[in-house]
C-alpha cells in the first residue's frame, strides 16, 4: 500500500556470485542465498514506523505479562551472517528466503527492538496467527505470509496510514471492497481481522495468478501491480524480484527484505533474548448474530466487560452501534459471556436504549403562526434600529487621534475603526465618526 518514506543511508556493497569469487570464503557462506544488491539508499516506510508507535502506545500494551523463558539480558544480540543463512534455510518454507545486507540491516532492526517485538509475538501468538493462518490455508497460499500485517500494520486493527490504508493489512477503501468488505459510516471490515484476512489472502491469492512469483506479489502488495508491470518494463522483460529491484519505488524495495527479516524474528525470537509479553485479557471467544441495533457499551455495562476489550474483539464497529436493524451483524465475546448474553438479551438492548442507540425517524418542523412571523419581522427591524443607535457623531479636533479619542469616549480603537469601516488609524481634523456607546 502507498505510504511516505523516511531514509536510512545505508552504504552497501554489491556482491557478485559467480566464479570471479571461487576462491572467496564469503561466496562459501552467502552462495546462491545472496541476490546481487547495488544500493546506497535503503528506504524505509514511515508508516511502518508510525505503525510500531502507535502499536505501542495501544492500551493493551499495559495488560500483558511476560512469559517465563529463559535470558541473558535485554540487550540485543546481533549473530554472523553465516548464521542468519543457516537459520534462514531451516525454515520449512514455500517462499524463498534469500539473504544480503538489506535483510540483515532489518533483521538487526527487529533485534534491536526487543520490546516492541515481545508485543509483537505475544500477540500474535495468543490471538492472530491463527487467524492469519486459517485465512491464508483456505485458499492454499503460504503460511509465511501471515507476518505480513507486522510490516503493515505491527498489529495494531485500527491502523491508519499516512494514504487512508486501513486495518491489520492496510487495504485502501477502494481495494477493500472489491474483496467484499463493507465500508460505511458505522462499519468498517477493514479493521475486522477475520474479514480482512480472507479479503487479503483472496488478493494475494488473484495477484499470484499474475506474477506465479511470491517475492513479485509481496512487492505488488506494497506499491500495487502498475508499479511492478512498469519494474518489469524497464527491466527489459525480466520477472525477478531481485532483476527489477533497482527500477521498484525506492520504498518497496526494502519490503521484500523486511518480510525477510520479519520472518526471521518471528521465528527465531527467542534467540534474541525476545520473551513474547502475552495480553492477560485475551480469552477464547465466539460470536453472536444480532438482529436488532446494539451498542457496545450496553453489552460492556451488563456483562461487566470492560469496553476496551469489546473494542479489540470488534474493531470494525467505527461507533461502537452494531447497526442490526439494517441486517444482521456479529459481536465476537469471550468464550465465558457467551450464556451470561443469551440470558440477558433483552436487558442489554434495553439498557439505555434512549441515549445510547434510539435513531430519529421522523422529525416534523416546527409550525409558525403568520402572526408570529410579522413580529419576528417586527422585532427585526427594531434590532435593527437599536444597532443603528448603538452609536453617536464625533466630529475630530485639531490633533486629536483615535487613541485619545477612544479614551475620551470610553471604548477602544478597534471599536471605532469597526464603526466607522477604517482601514487604519489615518483620520483628519473635522470628520465626522460614530463612536460606539
Amino acid at each position: 500500500m502507498a505510504r511516505k518514506s523516511i531514509v536510512l543511508l545505508l552504504f552497501i556493497s554489491a556482491v557478485v556470485c559467480g566464479n570471479t569469487y571461487a576462491n572467496n570464503d564469503k561466496k562459501n557462506i552467502w552462495a546462491k542465498y545472496q541476490p546481487i544488491v547495488i544500493d546506497t539508499v535503503v528506504i524505509v516506510p514511515t508508516d511502518y514506523e508510525k505503525a510500531i508507535f502507535d502499536f505501542m502506545n495501544e492500551w493493551y500494551i499495559k495488560k500483558t505479562e511476560s512469559s517465563k523463558c529463559k535470558r541473558d539480558s535485554l540487550k540485543p544480540v546481533f549473530y554472523d551472517d553465516k548464521t542468519y543463512i543457516d537459520r534462514l534455510q531451516k525454515l520449512p518454507y514455500r517462499i524463498e528466503m534469500p539473504y544480503n545486507n538489506v535483510v540483515r540491516l532489518f533483521i538487526n532492526k527487529y533485534a534491536e527492538r526487543i520490546r516492541q517485538v515481545e508485543y509483537m509475538t505475544g500477540l500474535g501468538e495468543r490471538y492472530y496467527f491463527s487467524i492469519f493462518e486459517h485465512a491464508l490455508a483456505k485458499y492454499d497460499l503460504p503460511l509465511e505470509l501471515r507476518f505480513l500485517p507486522i510490516i503493515e500494520s505491527a498489529l495494531n486493527p485500527k491502523a491508519i496510514s499516512s494514504a487512508g490504508a486501513g486495518g491489520l493489512w492496510q487495504f485502501m477503501i477502494g481495494t477493500g471492497k472489491m474483496y467484499d468488505l463493507e465500508i460505511n459510516s458505522l462499519v468498517d471490515d477493514r479493521f475486522d481481522p477475520r474479514k480482512s484476512s480472507d479479503a487479503a489472502a483472496r488478493y494475494l491469492r488473484d495477484l499470484y495468478t499474475i506474477y506465479n512469483d511470491w517475492h513479485l506479489v509481496i512487492a505488488a502488495y506494497n506499491c500495487g501491480p502498475g508499479n511492478v508491470a512498469r519494474a518489469i518494463r524497464k527491466s527489459g522483460g525480466k520477472t525477478g524480484y531481485w532483476d527489477i529491484y533497482p527500477y521498484l519505488p525506492k520504498e518497496t524495495r526494502g519490503y521484500v527484505p523486511i518480510f525477510i527479516a520479519a520472518n526471521y524474528i518471528m521465528n527465531y525470537y527467542n534467540k534474541h533474548n525476545v520473551c513474547p509479553a502475552i495480553p492477560a485479557f485475551i480469552q477464547a471467544t465466539d460470536t453472536v448474530v444480532i438482529n436488532k441495533r446494539l451498542h457496545l457499551m450496553q453489552v460492556a455495562n451488563i456483562l461487566n466487560i470492560p469496553i476496551e476489550e469489546l473494542r479489540f474483539y470488534n474493531p470494525q464497529y467505527k461507533r461502537d452501534i452494531i447497526p442490526g436493524d439494517i441486517k444482521p451483524y456479529s459481536i465476537v465475546l469471550p468464550m465465558n459471556k457467551i450464556q451470561a448474553f443469551s440470558n440477558n438479551i433483552d436487558t442489554i438492548f434495553a439498557h439505555n436504549a434512549d441515549n445510547l442507540t434510539k435513531k430519529q425517524v421522523i422529525a416534523e418542523p416546527a409550525t409558525v403562526k403568520h402572526d408570529s412571523i410579522q413580529s419576528h419581522n417586527k422585532n427585526k427591524s427594531k434590532s435593527r434600529k437599536n444597532k443603528s443607535s448603538a452609536t453617536t457623531s464625533y466630529k475630530v479636533r485639531k490633533g486629536e487621534n483615535l487613541s485619545t479619542i477612544a479614551h475620551k469616549n470610553n471604548t477602544t480603537v478597534a471599536k471605532i475603526k469597526k464603526a466607522n469601516g477604517l482601514s487604519s488609524d489615518n483620520i483628519r481634523e473635522g470628520q465626522q465618526l460614530k463612536i460606539p456607546k
